[in-house]
């Protein structure tokens, strides 16, 4: 939409966007000025090495070693490298190598979902991913080829379009079912996009704390909400 212009045929000065969810009552809002929810990126790490018969290690070069260290290698980023007063989470969702279990795989694979709140600390984490995931791998004799693509950028709410809609919502709903300081959220919304072009702010509104979490089969949305 952008790419297609979509601020130059429909100017706007300040934007906002809002979620339902889950785990907030019915009738509330959060929201919260600066990083409000984070950067998402993807990362395809694939360890080559050399097959081999599982009965004979030693005329193979077995790519599952640097893979396994590197899993555990990934925490030391966030426990070492990120400041404490800062949010990161690298989240291995794949790790994939051979076919059968008397044979050492050629190859092994991770997929790994890195969030940041930082743009700072996005563009650390990705570094160390890459050195830790290239000197693993040589440390074993093996290879790294490193896909790294870039996702959704941090949400970032400005102060001013942010004070307005913490008024509005007062105004509308009470001060009671306005939480202006709510936490951020590691996860990530394309609406970060447009914050990059234009001021503006994104809510959060309660879908029921009983609600099913988002991207969950059991999710239902709570039509009570609809009136907020």
């Amino acid at each position: 939409m952008l790419e297609e212009g979509l601020f130059e045929r429909f100017p706007c000065d300040v934007i906002f966007g809002m979620h339902n969810f889950p785990g907030i009552p019915v009738g509330q809002v959060h929201v919260r000025p600066g990083a409000f929810m984070a950067s998402s990126d993807k990362v395809l790490i694939r360890f080559v090495g050399r097959g081999g018969h599982g009965g004979m290690p030693h005329m193979a070069v077995d790519p599952t070693l640097p893979a396994a260290a590197t899993v555990l290698g990934l925490q030391t980023i966030v426990g070492r490298n990120v400041n404490p007063n800062l949010a990161a989470v690298i989240s291995v969702g794949r790790l994939a190598a051979g076919a059968t279990y008397n044979v050492i795989a050629a190859s092994a694979e991770l997929e790994l979902s890195v969030r940041t709140l930082d743009p700072e600390v996005r563009d650390l984490v990705e570094r160390r991913i890459r050195e830790l995931a290239d000197n693993q791998a040589r440390a074993y004799g093996c290879s790294a080829e490193i896909r790294y693509e870039r996702g959704y950028p941090v949400l970032i709410n400005a102060a001013e379009p942010t004070a307005f809609a913490v008024e509005v919502a007062r105004q509308t709903f009470g001060a009671d079912h306005v939480v202006a300081d709510a936490q951020p959220l590691t996860g990530s919304e394309d609406f970060a996009y447009f914050l990059e072009h234009k001021p503006g702010c994104f809510l959060r509104l309660g879908n029921g704390e009983n609600s099913a979490i988002l991207h969950s089969s059991k999710y239902d949305f709570n039509d009570d909400s609809l009136t907020t």
